[in-house]
């Protein structure tokens, strides 16, 4: 069994009922959900002309490789209406993998560590409020300090609480 630490994120539809969603298919296909974070609210980033988005992360105890993970992740974002026109562009919802333990990972289908969380509040917030001693196996710090480091100046807002 793995521990992977995704984050979910939306801005179209009913963004918060888009979660739970997510959340029931990735239990059902993927694995027990261990831990969630609040949902956050973020302004778009990269693509700024955009609805806000919700975004939360989610501690998932899988026996998925990561590929299969990220495979089944995929098809639940097929099946949820996600439709890849606009890079960084809307969507109903976004599922990513930002670290299955110190695995580091480059291939076409998947890069882990997740390439950018170091640098995007929207990320290291939600994941920092479920996993903040978690360490980066590249960055060789925790989720904590890259927090507190982090100069990503996106507005991020803790909308609801966490579930569990």
């Amino acid at each position: 069994m793995n521990m992977a630490y995704l984050l979910t994120g939306g801005n179209l539809g009913n963004r918060e009922e888009n979660l739970q969603k997510a959340c029931a298919l990735i239990e059902e296909r993927c694995g027990k959900i261990q831990s969630s974070s609040s949902i956050y609210e973020t302004e778009a980033w990269g693509m700024r002309d955009q609805p806000a988005f919700f975004n939360q992360a989610l501690a998932l105890q899988t026996s998925l490789l990561p590929a299969e993970l990220m495979r089944e992740l995929l098809a639940i974002e097929s099946e949820m209406g996600r439709t890849r026109t606009v890079k960084m562009g809307p969507r109903t919802i976004d599922i990513d993998i930002l670290l299955i333990g110190d695995q580091v990972i480059h291939t076409d289908l998947l890069t882990l560590p997740h390439p950018a969380m170091a640098s995007r509040r929207f990320v290291l917030l939600p994941l920092s409020e479920i996993a903040p001693a978690l360490v980066h196996p590249v960055l060789h710090k925790t989720i904590s300090v890259l927090l507190a480091e982090c100069t990503d100046p996106l507005d991020v807002q803790k909308k609801s609480p966490a579930a569990n």
